[in-house]
């Protein structure tokens, strides 16, 4: 059985920097691409990073420049590293475990962790 945990959130100031982790077991952790995506109350969820198999990386127009999505292999963890959050970035915190779609480019899978709540307040 597949396992996300996501862990690292908590409460920052705005303008201050927190990494998330997504530690997987229960698959070839080698073998997901990998999202993380984020959720306020009452709206959809929002991908805001991907990393390939590979290491080839994408971000939300909304974050580039400020968040950096990484991947360890052999400890079966992706990393979101944001800096300079906004207080309208105060959301849970998901990551999901995908696969590549005909492009190479990631695709969504049905592994999801819990989430981590991050909110950003003076």
């Amino acid at each position: 059985q597949v396992q996300l945990v996501e862990s690292g959130g908590g409460l920052v100031q705005p303008g201050k920097s927190l990494r998330l982790s997504c530690v997987a077991s229960g698959t070839i952790f080698s073998a997901h691409a990998m999202g993380w995506y984020r959720q306020a109350p009452g709206m959809q969820r929002e991908l805001v990073a991907t990393i390939t198999l590979r290491g080839n990386t994408d971000y939300a127009d909304s974050v580039k420049g400020r968040f950096t999505i990484s991947r360890d292999n052999a400890k079966n963890t992706v990393y979101l590293q944001m800096n300079s959050l906004k207080p309208g970035e105060a959301d849970d915190y998901y990551c999901n475990a995908g696969q590549l779609d005909a492009g190479l480019k990631y695709m969504a899978g049905n592994y999801w962790g819990q989430g981590t709540q991050v909110t950003v307040a003076s």
